[in-house]
């Protein structure tokens, strides 16, 4: 049986700085992403490692390579399908967790499903709950702490049922205490939903306890 949810072959990216110099960001590597694995990439500020997960994400496009999403071409979709598969097969968690302000937990979470077209607020309910929130469900991010307000982003990602789950430093802006928190949280979630999570982190604790390290250097996986 085929694990593999995405497969990347050959994968190059650069950006140009100006009309003589081009900043080669990454530099043609293969990768796959298994099933329900929770892959860490790690390295060094400057190493391709947000860059990567933006072209995961379908955020950004690679100048050379390919990527396939089970059977799907990604990159040969138009902007629209692009939009509907990020929204319905992609989470992301960010270092930050972006909530809007002037929404409680609850509705930043529902607005996710609404953007895919499901408004399924009872799923956002049952995900608050399963983050340890119902009793903050109503309360705007202001009224949260940082823990909390990272733990309202997880729910958010996980509204749609997405095949894969993108973290950027997710712990990254918390103590050590809300860090193992959210640590054990995405370890739950993994086990309790099958899911995919493909991480990156400067935290060594937390890329130790993944099923895997991607270590990437100067714009290449080693």
């Amino acid at each position: 049986m085929n694990n593999i949810l995405i497969e990347l072959k050959g994968i190059k990216k650069g950006y140009q700085i100006t009309k003589t110099n081009r900043l080669n960001v990454l530099k043609g590597f293969d990768l796959n992403i298994y099933k329900s694995e929770i892959a860490a990439i790690t390295g060094k500020s400057g190493a391709g490692k947000s860059t990567l997960l933006h072209i995961l994400g379908t955020l950004d496009r690679p100048d050379e390579g390919t990527m396939m999403f089970e059977s799907t071409d990604v990159f040969s979709m138009n902007d629209k399908q692009a939009a509907s598969f990020r929204a319905n097969d992609i989470g992301f968690i960010f270092q930050f967790h972006h909530l809007l302000p002037e929404f409680t937990a609850l509705e930043n979470v529902t607005i996710a499903s609404r953007i895919a077209g499901k408004n399924d607020e009872a799923k956002a309910k049952e995900l608050l709950n399963e983050v340890g929130l119902a009793d903050r469900m109503h309360h705007k991010p202001s009224e949260l702490s940082g823990g909390e307000a990272q733990r309202v982003a997880i729910a958010r990602a996980l509204v749609n049922s997405p095949k894969m789950i993108l973290a950027d430093e997710p712990t990254g802006n918390l103590d050590s205490e809300n860090a193992d928190a959210v640590m054990e949280l995405i370890f739950g979630l993994r086990e309790k939903f099958k899911q995919t999570f493909v991480i990156v982190t400067h935290n060594e604790e937390f890329a130790a306890k993944c099923d895997r390290i991607i270590k990437m250097v100067d714009g290449k996986i080693v």
